[in-house]
């Protein structure tokens, strides 16, 4: 009989199996419930040992039984677990949005005081607030050609590697 055969679950603060049919406590916050992330307390202190960490504003715990044995085994013979696929998504080259699902194009893509700061830093030159406009637009150009790399090699994220042949690119 294997470790996990043995316990319904694991105290999430202290480790102490959980048996099955015995009384636990999960925490009344929806995101400390999710499936993937499920915390499970043997007893309150360690709920409460969880509460400073997870920052909540109200909560409180929620005694539950686990499961017999047989009552878990029914239950996941009856859910079977779905196959994973790699679904890859070519992005559209731009799709009208409305302002509120995405970011507005007129967002400012870098740190305007980091910015001014190296160009004095290099040149003891002033950096004009126009600036700010055409160098995000640029980079907004070199990140879409980036993620267009990025999902032409079938991942879902942009690396470094993505932007290396588009650096010696000029751009107008």
């Amino acid at each position: 009989m294997s470790d996990s055969d043995a316990a319904y679950k694991r105290c999430s603060t202290c480790k102490t199996p959980i048996e099955y049919g015995a009384a636990h406590y999960l925490c009344s916050v929806s995101t400390c419930n999710r499936p993937k992330l499920g915390l499970f307390f043997c007893s309150l202190p360690c709920w409460e040992a969880h509460v400073p960490e997870a920052r909540h504003r109200d909560a409180w715990a929620e005694q539950h039984k686990a499961p017999t044995r047989a009552q878990y085994v029914a239950a996941n013979e009856q859910q079977p677990t779905p196959a994973r696929a790699r679904v890859v998504v070519t992005p559209v080259a731009h799709q009208a949005s409305t302002h509120e699902e995405t970011d507005s194009e007129d967002d400012v893509l870098v740190v305007v005081s980091k910015l001014k700061r190296y160009v004095r830093m290099r040149s003891e030159m002033n950096t004009s607030d126009t600036v700010v406009t055409p160098l995000s637009n640029h980079l907004r150009q070199l990140c879409n050609e980036a993620i267009r790399n990025a999902a032409r090699d079938g991942r879902k994220t942009v690396l470094d590697r993505d932007f290396a042949p588009l650096i010696g690119k000029k751009t107008s």
